[in-house]
């Protein structure tokens, strides 16, 4: 039987666990953890990560985001509404709001005893999930067939009535 340099270095039944104890006590592994350590130390985040592709900054300001948000419910008088935008993000520090970019939608109220049917748009705004409140800023525009056009900078409409 002849030695070859492989049999000598990793030899016995766990070759696994040989080889990662190998690894760490080389030099490779203490070098990779102390890399990672000093990252966190003199960035001072926590999170912080050697990989590119995940952006910290939105990670570290809590904030989500979605593309081609869509929400839609009904209001206390089973009337629906539905609201679209481009964009759409959550933060931790205010769970129950909805931030919105690029808005579109529809709802259906009452108005001197008949059905509403109404169109809006906006370039962003806030919708409250609680009390279902949406706050549109920018070029709000509100299409009504009683009411006719209507154009704003800002606007708030309860969706909950």
């Amino acid at each position: 039987m002849t030695k070859n340099k492989r049999n000598f270095i990793i030899a016995g039944r766990h070759r696994r666990w040989q080889r990662l104890w190998q690894f760490f006590f080389t030099g490779w592994g203490i070098t990779m953890i102390a890399a990672l350590v000093a990252g966190a130390l003199f960035t001072h985040q926590l999170l912080w990560t050697p990989i590119s592709i995940i952006n910290m900054t939105d990670v570290m300001q809590n904030r989500f985001k979605m593309s081609g948000a869509s929400l839609a419910g009904t209001d206390s008088k089973g009337n629906p509404f539905q609201i679209n935008a481009a964009t759409g993000r959550l933060e931790y520090d205010r769970p129950d709001t909805v931030i919105f970019e690029n808005i579109n939608g529809n709802m259906t109220k009452m108005y001197h005893g008949k059905k509403d049917f109404v169109k809006f748009s906006a370039d962003g705004g806030e919708y409250e999930i609680k009390t279902k409140v949406l706050h549109m800023i920018g070029n709000v525009n509100i299409i009504s067939q009683e009411q006719g056009l209507i154009q704003t900078s800002e606007l708030t409409i309860t969706l909950g009535e």
